[in-house]
């Protein structure tokens, strides 16, 4: 039998192909390496331990909200309440956490513990969450309103809700003493600390440093980073190897080759709409640690650099495609492109113009990649 050996300029085509191709899979991480190098070289103590950890703790928020989002968009969907569940979470625990511990008269006013506090808060939190993103789910998935429709109309509904909550002022601060003390340390604190001279120490700081050795403190493992981890990790195992991640690929690629295959859709996409109003309401609760307070607004300024981490990081818009990585590497380059121009003393209004070229090169590496896979199904 004669085999057909492939020509020069066949060899040469396919290898340019397979060169674009990964070049356009991998450009998000490259993207990264090259503006951490820039920032590095140009800044000053840019690479430092304590610069790194604070990028991580200022992504933790977009990247939480982008984990979710990653969930609705795959199914070719969007989630705009998000800007304002975050919100909601961390007004809803500020309140019950601050009324349990003051012992509210619609509570009995019988104050209890920290711990009490803290667990009831937490669990309260997310339940409410829980609602908009039911409600979300239902209004896409059985009366077919179109996503972004539906979750705009959540959007108001949800920011009404979060500032009536506040009684129309802008955050939820007047927490206990130990309430706050706690929430500040877990915010803001770390798992390791590094102290020339004194070496490591583990879960908190030594309260008698002085002046010059708490600005040499190194901050290892901030705790909102190890949270955030946990979370990355859940639902990355979740979307990649399990059957309800297969299901919503499935769903994004096509809904109707998803039905007919068996997938129950409707209830899926419920429970998506769902994974992403928790994924907010986890953020809103770091944010209420970090801040020691609860803002209706939190989340309002990280919904376009939610979207765009995602997209960023290779998800497609039209759906059936994304990782849960890539909206990781997303969030960031949008941390390190921000912390970096600040660096750089560069005006603050400048991070929206670099942040958009961002997402436009992002979409053209996307239309691109998904140009050549056709072009490669036709040959």
């Amino acid at each position: 039998m004669a085999t057909t050996a492939s020509t020069p300029a066949q060899s040469g085509v396919f290898s340019r192909d397979r060169l674009i191709q990964t070049l356009a899979q991998s450009w998000s991480y490259l993207f990264l390496l090259v503006v951490f190098l820039f920032f590095s070289v140009q800044g000053t103590n840019f690479f430092t331990v304590g610069n790194i950890s604070q990028i991580l703790v200022n992504s933790t928020l977009v990247m939480l909200m982008a984990l979710g989002q990653t969930y609705v968009i795959i199914t070719a969907g969007i989630d705009l309440s998000i800007a304002w569940t975050v919100g909601l979470a961390s007004v809803v625990g500020a309140r019950v956490m601050r009324d349990l511990m003051n012992g509210a008269p619609i509570l009995g006013g019988t104050p209890t513990g920290l711990p009490v506090a803290l667990l009831v808060g937490v669990v309260l939190s997310l339940l409410v969450v829980v609602i908009p993103g039911l409600v979300n789910g239902v209004l896409v998935a059985r009366i077919k309103v179109p996503p972004f429709i539906a979750t705009l109309g959540m959007y108001g509904i949800v920011r009404g809700i979060a500032f009536l909550l506040t009684d129309g002022q802008q955050v939820v601060s007047n927490l206990p003493v130990e309430l706050r003390e706690f929430l500040r340390a877990f915010g803001n604190g770390s798992l390791v600390y590094y102290i020339p001279g004194l070496g490591v120490r583990w879960f908190s700081q030594p309260l008698d440093l002085t002046p010059d050795q708490l600005r040499n403190v190194d901050r290892w493992l901030p705790y909102p980073v190890l949270v955030t981890a946990v979370v990355v990790v859940v639902f990355g195992f979740v979307l990649s190897r399990t059957q309800f991640g297969r299901h919503t690929y499935a769903i994004g690629g096509n809904e109707d080759a998803a039905i007919r295959s068996g997938i129950n859709v409707q209830r899926h996409l419920i429970v998506i709409y769902i994974i992403s109003a928790l994924a907010a309401g986890i953020a809103g609760l770091l944010y209420l640690a970090r801040f020691t307070a609860g803002a209706p607004q939190a989340g309002e300024q990280q919904l376009l650099d939610s979207v765009a981490a995602v997209v960023i990081g290779g998800t497609s818009l039209f759906g059936g495609a994304g990782k849960i990585r890539g909206a990781v590497v997303g969030a960031l380059i949008i941390g390190v492109l921000k912390t970096g121009l600040v660096n750089l003393n560069v005006d603050s209004l400048w991070q929206f113009v670099v942040v958009g070229l961002v997402i436009i090169i992002a979409v053209v590496v996307n239309q691109a990649q998904a140009l050549l896979e056709r072009q490669k199904g036709h040959g």
